[in-house]
């Protein structure tokens, strides 16, 4: 140890000891030293001829007892070394006897004295535990000079290093005496404060403790040292001030560890914190790489690239015509870039090895991880840095594994999504119409809301079914309940309600089908045992017909509006009334028989008839549109009415747009919407031509002469001859089968509609006939003529109606 460590330690000693001293009478010096020690002058008889108040206070004899005393009296030879006593060193252990005869070991030093006087020598005596106390302190100074990895430095009233332990030097790595008495600015030029609250420089904050006296703990330190350059250390440091015994103040001290290693350990445990927070917040792959990438950059690397197989993307799985060098899609570069190309690596490149190797590769500052779930490999993350010190460390690599294992669950999970989400909506595309016919009775326009937005369907709907006699079939439903379940049984109703709008039912008897639909009939056996069905719970109730798992509760709205005589006729089930704006008037909601909801089952269904002249606003809708958790259903109905009359006149797409946004802004529900609007128009006179017949066998005749009237003032004549054939059919068979009068007719649509009406409930049935039959094969050779035919009931009878292309198509 040199002489400037040596005197550094006597100061630090001081300081030390001045803290110590504080349990020990304030006394700094050893228990050796002399001016404190218990000291005996002893002639060359080792007679006493001297003894200090310390001996006194020691041995227990006073100085009259004692001086002219052989030493013998209260010291003996040497004694018993304690287990652990390091060896002598210019003193040794004898035990001394007290006054009161007790025994005290005790450490002994003798000095001899020159000169001829009486006094021969001087033995000084002090007990051994307090001796070996003292020599523990020194050994542990000793230790934080040399061994221990707390850097000390002390500086003086200027700033200027006096002192370095060994950890202090090692981090400059050069001999103390080359850098002795700088500053700390000088020393680490580039380094700053980190720690909040505290000055940006180590020599503003050396001052500061220096002026107030005040310590500084654990303030961190970001910078360089000579012997790792190129590496940014962080330490803990403290500082405080040094005073003497009299509160000079004579500098400061510092000291500094360095957790470099563990500050990395925490910022590596923190970015997986944000990685876990921030990567995989959206069912997307391009966004989940993005986040990979901003969580990554530039912390851990400078850039990094995502690149991802392409079916990946599109919700699919591994193909088999696909190979890992067929190409991946880069879908991120960077933090926050965003790009898609298609990307092939050249041979040789680290991505190729990853590739053929399947795991990673690290080449100098570039670090290859296979994205990968089980055993499927989805795509590649490459990391890279630049400057100095690029390299990935064991620790940063297993720090990337656990990144990109991450990211790539959420890929895959976005991948899943992707693939479930294209079932939903072609699911949504299968169950709701999304090209609906247009139709010479009305005009219209629709919307629909779902409120599960991952599935992107719900239980609401809509239809538009075109019927016989230019007649259309308004339609508007709603499931309760959310998602796929919902939306499935919402298929099952939809189609249902379409076939049987096709047999031309009347909106009462279809709802009342409907319902039979719906209705819960538990089978006898499982009611009385329960379901006994694998996962369902005990006594859950079966649902009996075609369909058993179709929930109760939905509501339903059909309406039937006939473009000749302008008339709507409509019943509903439990569901809310359409509103209705006619020319020049204000918005009203009929008061409909309500119906119970299906499902129910045993209540009856009432239809009503309103005058809907051309040009009439019909809006048909979901509780969804009017309801909300801000306001009531009276409230959204007066809003929905308001804004259908003073918005009547707007086409009715934009007036669509207008009802949702004014009701939904933002296109927020906390319910799946339907909103369909309707137009109505009628048919000109000079497209109807209807005559009343009687029953009579000449009946035929007259029928054919009036249609191919008609059809010549129509220019149709090309039909004259199918539309005789039909006519004379249809009549012959109604006054065959049928009583009272016959009406016949003709509407000039999109087609050509033949309509023959009588009195009769008994429909005729398409046959094939024999050799041997003499009749019924004229309905067989109608079919062949028509595109369509079919019969419709009311209460007065039957109508039997065909429909016929016209000749140009």
């Amino acid at each position: 140890m040199n002489r400037a460590v040596r005197a550094a330690e006597t100061w630090n000693a001081a300081s030390t000891w001045r803290a110590w001293a504080a349990t020990e009478g304030g006394d700094l010096r050893g228990p050796l030293d002399v001016a404190v020690a218990a000291a005996v002058v002893l002639d060359a008889r080792n007679t006493v001829i001297g003894w200090s108040p310390a001996a006194a206070e020691l041995l227990g004899y006073p100085p009259d007892e004692i001086v002219g005393r052989s030493a013998e009296v209260f010291l003996s030879g040497p004694g018993p070394v304690p287990e652990g006593t390091p060896a002598a060193t210019g003193h040794e252990t004898r035990l001394a006897r007290h006054r009161d005869g007790h025994s005290i070991p005790v450490e002994t030093a003798v000095c001899d004295l020159a000169g001829g006087g009486t006094a021969a020598r001087i033995l000084i005596l002090a007990e051994s535990e307090r001796l070996r106390l003292w020599e523990s302190r020194l050994a542990m100074l000793d230790g934080l000079a040399t061994q221990s990895p707390i850097g000390l430095a002390i500086y003086d009233t200027d700033l200027r290093l006096t002192w370095a332990n060994a950890a202090s030097g090692a981090e400059i790595g050069r001999p103390f005496e080359e850098y002795r008495g700088m500053h700390p600015d000088e020393l680490y030029p580039d380094g700053t404060l980190v720690t909040e609250g505290y000055p940006g420089t180590l020599d503003s904050v050396m001052r500061q403790v220096l002026e107030t006296g005040a310590p500084v703990i654990d303030a961190h330190f970001l910078g360089q040292v000579p012997s790792d350059p190129g590496r940014d250390h962080l330490w803990s440091c403290s500082y405080y001030r040094l005073q003497d015994a009299e509160g000079r103040v004579l500098g400061l001290c510092e000291d500094a560890f360095d957790i470099t290693e563990r500050h990395e350990a925490q910022s590596r445990l923190a970015l997986l914190v944000e990685a876990g927070r921030s990567v995989g917040t959206s069912l997307d792959a391009v966004v989940t790489a993005r986040e990979l990438a901003g969580v990554a950059v530039p912390g851990f690397a400078s850039t990094v690239e995502v690149d991802l197989a392409p079916w990946v993307l599109q919700g699919g799985e591994p193909a088999d015509g696909w190979g890992q060098r067929s190409g991946f899609l880069r879908v991120t570069q960077a933090a926050g870039g965003a790009a898609r190309r298609v990307v092939e690596f050249p041979p040789g490149s680290p991505q190729l090895r990853s590739l053929s190797s399947g795991g990673r590769v690290v080449v100098d500052n570039v670090l290859v991880v296979p994205l990968r779930v089980g055993d499927v490999l989805l795509g590649l993350v490459t990391f890279t840095r630049t400057g100095q010190g690029a390299v990935f460390d064991n620790g940063e690599v297993a720090l990337a594994d656990e990144l990109v294992a991450r990211a790539a669950v959420c890929i895959d999970n976005a991948r899943r999504f992707t693939r479930e989400h294209a079932a939903a909506l072609t699911l949504q595309r299968d169950l709701l119409p999304q090209h609906l016919p247009r139709h010479s009775a009305v005009e219209f326009a629709h919307r629909y809301l779902p409120t599960d937005d991952v599935t992107g369907v719900g239980g609401d709907w809509f239809d538009v079914i075109p019927l016989s006699g230019a007649r259309v079939g308004l339609v508007v439903g709603d499931v309760v309940g959310h998602g796929l379940t919902a939306a499935a049984t919402m298929g099952r109703l939809r189609t249902t309600v379409e076939a049987l709008a096709k047999l031309d039912m009347t909106p009462d008897e279809l709802l009342t089908r409907l319902d039979d639909l719906v209705v819960s009939a538990p089978d006898p056996e499982l009611a009385e045992a329960g379901d006994r069905r694998p996962g369902a719970a005990s006594g859950t109730p079966v649902t009996g017909g075609p369909h058993p798992d179709v929930a109760t509760g939905a509501t339903c709205l059909y309406a039937v509006y006939d473009p000749v005589s302008g008339r709507c006729t409509t019943a509903r089930a439990g569901h809310m009334p359409p509103a209705v704006v006619r020319t020049g008037g204000p918005c009203l909601f009929p008061e409909l028989p309500p119906g119970p909801p299906l499902g129910l089952g045993g209540l009856p269904f009432e239809a009503t008839d309103l005058d809907l002249p051309a040009g009439s606003l019909l809006a048909l809708y979901t509780d969804g549109l009017v309801e909300s958790r801000s306001r009531d259903i009276d409230e959204g109905l007066e809003i929905l009415g308001r804004v259908l009359a003073d918005h009547r006149d707007l086409p009715l797409e934009e007036l669509c747009d207008r009802v949702v946004g004014t009701l939904l802004p933002g296109g927020t529900t906390v319910d799946d919407t339907a909103l369909l609007l309707v137009r109505t128009r009628e048919l000109d006179a000079e497209q109807v031509a209807v005559w009343e017949l009687a029953a009579e066998a000449v009946a035929a005749g007259r029928a054919r002469e009036l249609v191919t009237g008609q059809l010549g003032a129509w220019d149709l004549d090309a039909l004259a001859f199918e539309t005789e054939l039909v006519v004379s059919e249809l009549v012959t068979n109604a006054v065959r089968y049928a009583e009272g009068p016959l009406q016949i007719r003709l509407i000039r649509d999109r087609t050509l509609l033949c309509e023959v009406a009588d009195t009769g409930h008994t429909s005729p049935h398409l046959r094939y006939s024999t050799a041997e039959d003499e009749g019924g094969r004229g309905l067989f050779i109608v079919a062949q003529l028509v595109q369509r035919w079919g019969t419709r009931y009311s209460r007065s009878g039957k109508t039997i109606w065909t429909e016929q292309a016209f000749p140009d198509g």
